[in-house]
């Protein structure tokens, strides 16, 4: 039986894994895991009786935080402890594995959002993920359209009233976000070159590139909790996502 795509899953198909991790299999395939962490409660000391929400959580103790579970998680994939897991970055920024450890054939994206943390993975294709939190506010969405976004994207954004462009512009902005993570490119004048359906209740799709073929390019999106919008997005034929929440 052949397994279709699943271009959404919402906070109820985001299964509850716990630590500690043991050896995972690896993403075959099209499936791409997509794992969520809430950082505040995976920092929060096991013996604290305090709530994590109300703990002070500095910049610096969230860049820990993301590079330990990150580096524990992709450890977990590889068999080996995350402090062997060695993450390298290309000239534009992009992290990925040393090629020593996976030839290539496990590959991750992360984003983050207000204490929140995002990483995809999957094997043996470029991948990008993006989160953003779906009541932000842009400040001037069609200025920010006009200044970063292709011509088309542009036009259809600008036939929207208030409200439907603000949930457009931020489902077309995490859109591409995740394109441009998965290319490796960086994002400086890499947004205007290919184009996205704008509308958040069509299939996320890519309708044109400039540099490369848009069919080959595919888009899924994802709700780990209520309140949030991720886009997965990567270079093969189909995404079939599975999400996992991982918790103490």
């Amino acid at each position: 039986m052949v397994k279709k795509a699943t271009t959404f899953i919402g906070p109820d198909l985001f299964s509850p894994r716990q630590l500690p991790l043991r050896s995972l299999q690896k993403p075959r395939g099209d499936d791409v895991h997509l794992w969520f962490l809430g950082l505040r409660q995976l920092s929060n000391p096991l013996n604290s009786s305090e709530p994590a929400d109300s703990a002070e959580f500095s910049v610096f103790q969230q860049r820990a935080t993301r590079r330990f579970y990150l580096r524990l998680l992709l450890g977990a994939y590889l068999d080996l402890p995350g402090k062997d897991v060695h993450i390298t970055r290309r000239i534009k920024g992009r992290p990925e594995l040393d090629s020593s450890l996976s030839n290539g054939q496990l590959n991750f994206s992360v984003a983050r959002s207000s204490g929140c943390y995002l990483i995809g993975v999957n094997s043996g294709a470029t991948i990008g993920v993006d989160m953003e939190k779906a009541t932000r506010q842009p400040g001037k969405p069609l200025a920010l359209a006009r200044r970063y976004f292709s011509q088309q994207e542009k036009t259809a954004l600008s036939k929207l009233g208030e409200e439907d462009l603000r949930r457009a512009f931020m489902h077309t902005w995490a859109c591409k976000e995740a394109i441009v993570k998965a290319s490796g490119l960086g994002i400086a004048n890499q947004l205007c070159r290919f184009s996205v359906d704008v509308n958040p209740d069509n299939p996320p799709a890519v309708l044109d590139m400039l540099d490369d073929d848009p069919a080959a390019w595919k888009l899924a999106i994802a709700e780990p909790v209520t309140g949030t919008i991720a886009v997965v997005a990567a270079r093969q034929q189909s995404i079939r996502l599975k999400g996992f929440n991982l918790s103490k």
